[in-house]
């Protein structure tokens, strides 16, 4: 794991040069991102990972657009938190913002609600008024197999022919704003009900993409087609092309 220390020190100072004082140092993730608790509100999220694909702050303050967008127009998401600006932050080199801590509970959410939230999320995100990348993740895959060989030649060809592929054909379909990342671990069952979290992959795509995210790991690994039913009928109708492409997409960035 990534020795937390400065990247602590970043979220409590950045915490402090706004008036607020943290309490606590509960550590809730520590990876490629570090998610800290500082007060019984307050919860930071840093960016660790100073070699990966995304450097800058320029992804963050797109996440922090949509998750306000998404906040004011009362989509089921975790809130930035209202006592400081929204940013993005940069303190010690380090990106972060700032959420609001919410309880969790320790329930299968249902996956009816998850259909529904799904769709009340995509229906507030239409009205996001600032451009997005377009099938951002999966260009940025392409990009990393064009540039790094991560795997035996045979199969970083197909990789790259999966995902060259999957970028003409979704091209043609009806772009919007997406989640970009809608798998069950960016899903939290709280006591305020499901809630979204973690929009860094927000792109413009086919609402097939983010469909295709959340029923992948039941669909393909678990074979668990009632859950996959009752997401799709709770969320409704959409086009099956597309998302036979998005199940193929998704299976290739998870692998790159």
């Amino acid at each position: 794991m990534p020795d937390p220390t400065l990247p602590i020190r970043a979220a409590t100072e950045t915490a402090l040069a706004h008036g607020l004082t943290p309490d606590r140092c509960d550590l809730m993730q520590n990876s490629s991102t570090l998610v800290l608790r500082l007060t019984e509100t307050l919860v930071a999220r840093v960016v660790q990972d100073r070699d990966g694909p995304r450097q800058g702050t320029e992804w963050f303050a797109r996440e922090n657009a949509l998750a306000q967008h998404l906040t004011r127009n009362g989509a089921p998401v975790i809130p930035l938190h209202p006592d400081l600006p929204p940013g993005p932050h940069q303190h010690l080199g380090y990106p972060l913002n700032f959420w609001e801590f919410v309880t969790r509970i320790d329930a299968e959410p249902d996956p009816h609600e998850i259909g529904l939230t799904l769709k009340k999320c995509h229906e507030v995100m239409k009205t996001f008024p600032e451009p997005l990348p377009r099938l951002a993740i999966l260009s940025e895959s392409l990009a990393i197999l064009n540039d790094r060989t991560l795997f035996p030649e045979k199969t970083q060809n197909l990789l790259r022919q999966h995902l060259q592929t999957s970028l003409d054909v979704l091209a043609d379909y009806p772009q919007q704003p997406l989640h970009g990342d809608a798998h069950a671990g960016n899903l939290m069952n709280t006591t305020r009900g499901l809630l979204w979290t973690d929009w860094e992959d927000t792109f413009a795509g086919p609402v097939e993409w983010d469909l295709a995210s959340i029923i992948w790991n039941s669909l393909l690994l678990d074979e668990d087609h009632t859950t996959v039913a009752a997401i799709r009928d709770a969320y409704g109708p959409v086009d099956e092309k597309a998302l036979q492409q998005c199940l193929i997409a998704r299976a290739a960035v998870i692998t790159v």
